[in-house]
């Protein structure tokens, strides 16, 4: 990687206009606080499938996958689509740091076999999922 160059964070920052930094925060914390809602209403103890997680990531990936038809294909006239609804809105209800916490708390708890299978079905229902909000996306814009 020697000879590239990045500029500090704060410099790539201030070439962000403030509104749509504002429009991630705003999303962000709006996310966050329904995946927390959905981890208090369907929570998981070690070596056992974190239903909330799997639900987030999927669901997530569903409504990524429409989003990004919708933000770049339909409605790229939006600026702050993206990132309110997808940095932040998406990004802040997706959790996939927690779902690799997931995976080493079951291996912890010697559910080792779980801990594959969820790790496999996860990644596996996102991407589908993204894939399918994408084709209904494309599907329904062009039936108006």
């Amino acid at each position: 990687m020697s000879g590239t160059f990045r500029p500090p964070l704060r410099t790539a920052l201030r070439a962000v206009p403030a509104t749509a930094l504002a429009a991630v925060a705003a999303g962000g914390a709006i996310g966050s606080l329904a995946r927390y809602g959905l981890l208090v209403l369907l929570p998981a103890e070690p070596g056992e499938f974190d239903l909330a997680t799997f639900l987030a990531n999927t669901a997530g990936g569903l409504l990524i996958g429409a989003l990004m038809v919708l933000a770049t294909e339909i409605a790229p006239d939006r600026r702050h689509v993206r990132p309110f609804l997808g940095v932040g809105v998406l990004g802040g209800f997706t959790t996939f740091s927690t779902y690799i916490v997931d995976i080493g708390r079951a291996v912890d708890a010697g559910a080792q076999l779980l801990a594959v299978a969820y790790a496999f079905a996860t990644i596996a229902a996102a991407l589908t999922a993204a894939a399918a909000g994408m084709w209904a996306a494309r599907r329904i814009a062009r039936r108006r």
